[in-house]
């Protein structure tokens, strides 16, 4: 990693471990989940969003109440029109900038750099694969990371409980039924940060472990598995509450085998992930699945170490990988391998590409997201809620460029991070 990156991983951890700042925004279009406003500002102190509006005189006096002086031009944000939308949630990727969330201490500081420059102020760290000793260690270093970072929301176990013959990138080596003594294995190591875990219902004892996981405050997800209609209801009614990146590594859409897709979409308790790269799941079936359960699809990266670098050999755990055109496989036998997709990237393509109006691609990538895990009002990991921008919710800001969809300001919980 060049010394840039690696002088912007410093700056964005500094940032995040640091005290929030108050902040005065004005001249925006905002978007959220509830709309669009133009001329639009927002106030926030201790991390909280304070006041918003489009009144000015309403926003001289939202400025005095938090001690900023309205005509102090060097306080004041003026956004001159850029978008102003709440900070992007990721519930699904494994890492960024060389380094993925199972490398430690540093590499969870080195992964969320790459995300949170990009718009994501709040992860979910997903966990690969690997042997129980090794992701029972990798549990305990989030849950570290949890105690003096706020962007980290907890880790997603993408596996080891999945179906062999769905497993994409995972090692077969280390798949497992998951048995009663390995869920509580889990649970301990993980200390109340697991928040999901991708289980294949079908397993013998995959559809108990979904009611413990559940009965434990995770939230189960039905995902690389084999599971027909049937039996991914079951996964759902026993507690399971998202569906692991739709479309990829279950059976598909058939009219006569109907398969786990129909259950998540008829069922308003599950979360679809979905990846919008255009590769994992070409456009037209993102538009099509889109559409399948409004309020309730989140864009997710399934995002590996690989993003948001050059094209090359890269590891997914103990796995090969190379990196073509930006398309990650593994080199043993050509699977998809993750993604080097961006939140910010695809929120623009939603808009840019696919034509989904701009504020249910940035629902999608906020508080569809954060309700999953019911971030979306008071909860004890994030305090404030997530998602919105409205007085009482988290200072999770982007400033980003109406044409482009590019971000250019951050801000989590009223800490600047780019």
């Amino acid at each position: 990693m060049d010394s840039n990156r690696m002088e912007t991983v410093k700056r964005v951890t500094s940032a995040i471990t640091g005290a929030p700042s108050r902040i005065a925004i004005r001249g925006a279009r905002k978007i959220d989940a509830r709309g669009v406003r133009e001329h639009f500002w927002l106030t926030s102190a201790d991390g909280v969003i304070a006041a918003t509006g489009t009144d000015e005189e309403e926003f001289e006096h939202a400025c005095r109440s938090i001690a900023i002086d309205p005509a102090d031009d060097t306080r004041i944000i003026d956004a001159a029109g850029r978008l102003l939308t709440p900070g992007y949630v990721d519930i699904h990727a494994h890492g960024s900038w060389e380094r993925s969330f199972d490398d430690g201490p540093e590499g969870i500081d080195i992964a969320r750099a790459g995300h949170a420059v990009h718009g994501t102020t709040r992860q979910v760290c997903s966990l690969i694969t690997n042997p129980i000793d090794v992701m029972c260690e990798n549990l305990r270093n989030v849950r570290a990371a949890m105690d003096r970072r706020p962007d980290v929301l907890g880790s997603h176990l993408e596996g080891p409980f999945l179906a062999l013959a769905r497993k994409g990138a995972h090692d077969p080596e280390c798949l497992r039924d998951p048995v009663p003594e390995l869920v509580e294995r889990l649970l301990d190591a993980a200390d109340g940060s697991l928040r999901q875990i991708t289980i294949a219902p079908e397993l013998p004892h995959g559809i108990d472990a979904i009611g413990r996981f559940a009965a434990a405050g995770v939230v189960p997800a039905v995902g690389h598995c084999d599971a027909d209609y049937d039996m991914a209801k079951r996964g759902f009614d026993a507690g399971a509450g998202i569906i692991t990146h739709m479309f990829n590594a279950m059976n598909g859409l058939h009219h006569r085998e109907p398969g786990p897709i129909p259950a998540a979409v008829e069922d308003p308790r599950v979360t679809i992930e979905i990846i919008n790269d255009g590769f994992h799941v070409q456009d037209p079936m993102v538009r099509l699945g889109f559409g399948f359960a409004p309020h309730r699809t989140a864009f997710v990266t399934d995002a590996m170490a690989a993003t948001d670098c050059p094209d090359g050999p890269y590891k997914l755990g103990t796995l090969d990988v190379n990196v073509v055109d930006g398309h990650a496989r593994l080199v043993s036998n050509g699977a998809i391998a993750g993604s080097t997709l961006l939140l910010e990237v695809a929120v623009r393509r939603a808009v840019t590409v696919l034509g989904i109006s701009p504020v249910d691609a940035v629902e999608a990538a906020t508080l569809t997201p954060a309700r999953t895990f019911g971030y979306d009002r008071p909860n004890p990991v994030t305090g404030a809620p997530l998602g919105l921008l409205a007085p009482g919710y988290a200072a999770d800001l982007l400033l980003t460029d109406p044409e482009t969809w590019a971000v250019g300001e951050v801000w989590c919980a009223g800490r600047k991070l780019k």
